[in-house]
C-alpha cells in the first residue's frame, strides 16, 4: 500500500508524474481549486476584518472526501501544486479542508516535470509560503469586491448582467481609447522623392534626403506642385557619390520567452489567441505521450516573468548547437539574461524546453498541429538565446549634387554571418549597394514624387494588448488571458481581423466609470495595487490593510454615486426621426447586449419594436433609412425548392437565413438587407447546419450552466443533463435565461414529450 501521498491540480499532470515514482506513492489530482469564494453572495465579511467565507463548490465535495481519505492513511502529504501564487493558495486550501496532521505536510514545487525535477523536489520539501497565499487571497478578494459591489450599479444604470472588474474595465478603456484616437485622427499628407542612380552598369535607389542645404523632415514636401517643382529643379543637375560608409553591426538574439512574450510571439507569428496560447503550453507543460517515453512534460512552467535559463539546459544546448552547427556557432562563453521588469515576480525560469535535444521534429508525430507549432516557437527562441549574434556589414552612401544643394541618400546591409538566425526564420532583406568611390560621377535616371499620407494608430491586437498591459504594470502573467477572455466574452469587445474593437456597450460603461470612478480605471492606480500584492508576497505588507485602505473609500464613493447617478444620465439614445409609415419616433438605444432599434415607446401593454444592429456597425453611423430596412427584418425571399419560405433575419449572434426550423448564419459579403432567395438556397446547399453550442444563458441555481445548442432535429437548452427541444417558432438566438429554464422544468415534468398549455385567464 503506497505510504507517500502527492497531490497536484490535475490529472494529466498525475499521469505524468506517476511514471517517475515507485509503489510508494499515490499521486492524486485536486482538480484545481477546492475551496472558493461562493457565487450567489459576496463572500467577505467586511465587518470582520474582510475574512474571506470560502465554500467547497459542489462539484469538488465528492474529489475533497476522497482526497481527505487518502491522507488519512499516507504517512507524508506532499502538495505538489504549482509553483506560483495560485499554486500556493490551492495547497493551503487543501491544508485547511483535509486537516492532515502537521508533521505530514510536505510542499514541494518544480518548474518541469522531469524525474530530474521531481525527485529533486521530493529531497528538498519546504513549508506551504503563506505571503504567497496571502497575495493571492488579496487578489481573489479585492476583484470579488470590485466585481460583486461595482456591477449591480452597473444593472441599475445601464442593464442587468453587465460585469465591472478591477482589471477587466482598465483593459477596456485602453481599447476604448485607442479607438477613439482612431477616430479623431485626421490623414496628414506628405511626399518623398525617390531617385535611381547609374554608373555604367551599376544601379541603385535612394531616397531625397537634403534639399535646399536643410534635412528634409517628413512633412516638408506637403503638396503634389511642390514635389513636381523639386523634382524640375533635380533633373538639371550633375550629381557624385558623396560619401560611402560600410561599418559592421550586428543583430542579438531575443531573451527565451516569458509568459508575455510567448503570448505575444503566438499571436504574432501562429494567430493563436492568448486563451489558446496557454491552453496549448499548459498541455506541453503536463505532459505529452511520445511513443515509447510515454508522458512526459515538454517545457518549464509556463507562467513566469523570467528569462534565466538553468545551467543544465545551457549546457545541453551547447552540445546540440555543436553537434548541429559546429564550433563556429558556439559563444565564448553562456549567454545570461537578466529580467528587465521591475515587477518581476516569481523566480521561475523562462519557458523553455525541458531537454534541448528533443527537437521539433521528432515530436511532431505526437503532437496535435498546433502543439507542434507552439513548441517549434519555444525550442527555436530558447536555442536561439545560445547561439552567437548574426554579423552585418551595413552600408550607407550619399550621392550629392554638384552646388551641395541636393542630397539622396540609400542604406544597403549585408549578411555576413548568419548565427543565430540560421535558426529562426527572421525576415532580412539583404540590400547591396554597387562598388563605388567617394567622387564617382553618377547619372540622376529618374526622379519621381511619391504621395504619403499619416496612418491612424492600429486597433489592439491579443498581443499588443498584452504589451501594453505589462508596459503599464496591470495585471500579471496568470492573469492576461482571463482578462482578454472576459472582455470578450462580456461583450466589451469584438474581434475584426484579429484586432480589437470595443462595442457601444464598452464606450458607454467605460464613460460611465471613467467620469464617476476614475480610481477603479485609472492606470497607475491599478498599477500601484498590483505592486502593493507584490509586496504582500515577499512579505513586506500585511494583505488585510491594503484591502481596507481600498474598499473603505470605494465604499463610500460607491453609495454617493447611487444616489447621484440616474440612468438617464447615462444612457445614450439617439433620435433618427419619426417614421413615414406610423409617424412614430424612430429611436437608437443601448442595452445589455448592444445598440438596437427602437420604434416608438409602445402603449399599455403592447411593446414597441424592436431592431437589432448588426455587428461593427456604431450606433452613431445609422441613419433613418437604415433603421427602417432593419425594423422591416425578417425578409421573406420566398419559397425554396421544396415548398418551405425562407426568411432572412438579424439576432443576437448576428444575421442568419431561417428555413423551417434550420438556420445558417450569414458571413461577409452576405448581406442580410440584400440577400435573396438564390443566394439562400445556395448556403443551405453548400453550408452545413450549425453544431454545438450557439449561447450560454448563465447558471441555474444548483449552478448548471444552461446553455442553447444545436442539434440534429433543431436547436435544444440543457443544463448538461435534461435536454428540452426549442419550439419551431423561437429563434434559439433569442432565447433567454428565463424561457430556457422554464423549457427545461417542463420537459422534467412532461418528459415524453407532452407539453401542457395553460388556459388563457
Amino acid at each position: 500500500m503506497p505510504k507517500h501521498l502527492v497531490i497536484v491540480e490535475s490529472p494529466t499532470k498525475a499521469k505524468t508524474i506517476s511514471r517517475f515514482l515507485g509503489n510508494d506513492y499515490n499521486i492524486v489530482s485536486s482538480y484545481g481549486h477546492v475551496r472558493d469564494l461562493p457565487k450567489s453572495k459576496l463572500g467577505v465579511a467586511v465587518d470582520d476584518d474582510f475574512t474571506p467565507q470560502y465554500i467547497i463548490p459542489t462539484r469538488a465535495k465528492k474529489n475533497v472526501t476522497a482526497l481527505t481519505k487518502a491522507g488519512q492513511t499516507a504517512d507524508i502529504i506532499y502538495f505538489a501544486t504549482d509553483e506560483d501564487r495560485e499554486g500556493e493558495a490551492i495547497a493551503w486550501h487543501l491544508v485547511e479542508v483535509m486537516k492532515p496532521e502537521p508533521q505530514k505536510i510536505k510542499r514541494i514545487v518544480f518548474h518541469e516535470i522531469t524525474k530530474e525535477a521531481i525527485m529533486a523536489a521530493l529531497q528538498n520539501p519546504r513549508l506551504i509560503d503563506l505571503h504567497l497565499v496571502d497575495a493571492q487571497q488579496a487578489r481573489r478578494v479585492l476583484d470579488r469586491l470590485v466585481g460583486y459591489e461595482l456591477s449591480p450599479f452597473l444593472w441599475k444604470k445601464v442593464a442587468r448582467g453587465l460585469s465591472a472588474g478591477r482589471v477587466q474595465s482598465v483593459a477596456v478603456r485602453l481599447i476604448v481609447e485607442r479607438e477613439r484616437a482612431i477616430h479623431a485622427f485626421t490623414a496628414q499628407e506628405y511626399w518623398t522623392i525617390e531617385g535611381e542612380f547609374s554608373k555604367d552598369k551599376l544601379h541603385f535607389a535612394a531616397t531625397l534626403s537634403r534639399w535646399d542645404n536643410k534635412t528634409l523632415n517628413k512633412f516638408d514636401i506637403g503638396n503634389k506642385q511642390q514635389a513636381q517643382d523639386i523634382v524640375t529643379a533635380l533633373t538639371t543637375k550633375d550629381w557624385q557619390v558623396g560619401l560611402l560608409n560600410r561599418k559592421p553591426t550586428k543583430r542579438s538574439p531575443l531573451p527565451p520567452f516569458t509568459t508575455s512574450t510567448l503570448q505575444q510571439e503566438a499571436n504574432h507569428r501562429l494567430g493563436f489567441s492568448v486563451k489558446q496560447t496557454m491552453m496549448l503550453a499548459q498541455r506541453l507543460y503536463e505532459g505529452r505521450d511520445i511513443g515509447a517515453a510515454g508522458s512526459v512534460g515538454l517545457i518549464t512552467y509556463m507562467r513566469t516573468d523570467s528569462v534565466n535559463l538553468a545551467n543544465k539546459f545551457i549546457d545541453e544546448a551547447r552540445n546540440l548547437i555543436q553537434q548541429n552547427f559546429g564550433a563556429n556557432y558556439l559563444t565564448p562563453s553562456p549567454r545570461r539574461y537578466a529580467t528587465k521588469s521591475k515587477m518581476a515576480q516569481e523566480a521561475h525560469e523562462a519557458i523553455r524546453p525541458t531537454v534541448a535535444a528533443r527537437e521539433p521534429d521528432q515530436l511532431r508525430p505526437y503532437l496535435d498541429p498546433k502543439e507542434y507549432k507552439l513548441y517549434n516557437l519555444i525550442w527555436q527562441r530558447a536555442m536561439a538565446s545560445q547561439l552567437p549574434d548574426a554579423q552585418i556589414e551595413s552600408t550607407s552612401l550619399e550621392a550629392t549634387s554638384g552646388d551641395s544643394q541636393a542630397t539622396f541618400k540609400a542604406t544597403g546591409q549585408r549578411l555576413v554571418f548568419d548565427g543565430w538566425l540560421r535558426l529562426v526564420p527572421e525576415k532580412m532583406e539583404e540590400k547591396i549597394l554597387p562598388s563605388l568611390t567617394v567622387g564617382d560621377a553618377l547619372k540622376l535616371t529618374t526622379a519621381t514624387p511619391a504621395e504619403h499620407f499619416t496612418e491612424p494608430p492600429a486597433r489592439y491586437s491579443e498581443a499588443t494588448l498584452v504589451k501594453a498591459l505589462e508596459e503599464y504594470g496591470i495585471g500579471r502573467p496568470s492573469t492576461y488571458a482571463p482578462t482578454i477572455s472576459t472582455i470578450i466574452d462580456r461583450g466589451y469587445v469584438e474581434k475584426f481581423e484579429r484586432r480589437l474593437k470595443p462595442t457601444d456597450l464598452a464606450l458607454l460603461v467605460n464613460d460611465l466609470l471613467v467620469e464617476h470612478f476614475p480610481e477603479i480605471v485609472d492606470y497607475q492606480f491599478t498599477a500601484n495595487l498590483e505592486n502593493q500584492l507584490d509586496a504582500i508576497a515577499e512579505g513586506k505588507q500585511a494583505w488585510k490593510p491594503v484591502i481596507e485602505s481600498f474598499y473603505l473609500p470605494f465604499k463610500g464613493h460607491l453609495n454617493s454615486k447611487e444616489q447621484e447617478v440616474t440612468r438617464a444620465d447615462v444612457m445614450k439614445e439617439r433620435e433618427l426621426g419619426p417614421d413615414p409609415k406610423t409617424g412614430l419616433m424612430v429611436k437608437v438605444r443601448i442595452g445589455r447586449y448592444g445598440p438596437y432599434i427602437q420604434l416608438g415607446n409602445g402603449e399599455g401593454d403592447k411593446k414597441p419594436k424592436f431592431a437589432s444592429i448588426p455587428r461593427g456597425t456604431n450606433m452613431d453611423e445609422i441613419t433613418l433609412p437604415q433603421a427602417q430596412e432593419l425594423l422591416a427584418l425578417p425578409r421573406q425571399l420566398g419559397a425554396g425548392d421544396d415548398g418551405q419560405e425562407i426568411s432572412a433575419g438579424l439576432g443576437r449572434f448576428g444575421p442568419y437565413i431561417k428555413r423551417g426550423s434550420e438556420y445558417r448564419s450569414l458571413k461577409d459579403p452576405d448581406n442580410v438587407l440584400a440577400i435573396d432567395l438564390a443566394r439562400a438556397q445556395e448556403i443551405f446547399a453548400t453550408q452545413a447546419p450549425p453544431s454545438g453550442t450557439i449561447a450560454e444563458l448563465g447558471d441555474d441555481k444548483d449552478g448548471n450552466k444552461i446553455k442553447v445548442k444545436a442539434g440534429r432535429f433543431g436547436a435544444y437548452v440543457t443544463n448538461g443533463t435534461i435536454n428540452a427541444t426549442i419550439p419551431k417558432d423561437t429563434d434559439p438566438k433569442e432565447v433567454k435565461l428565463e424561457e430556457a429554464l422554464e423549457m427545461i422544468a417542463q420537459k422534467i415534468a412532461n418528459p415524453h414529450g407532452r407539453r401542457g398549455r395553460k388556459k388563457k385567464e
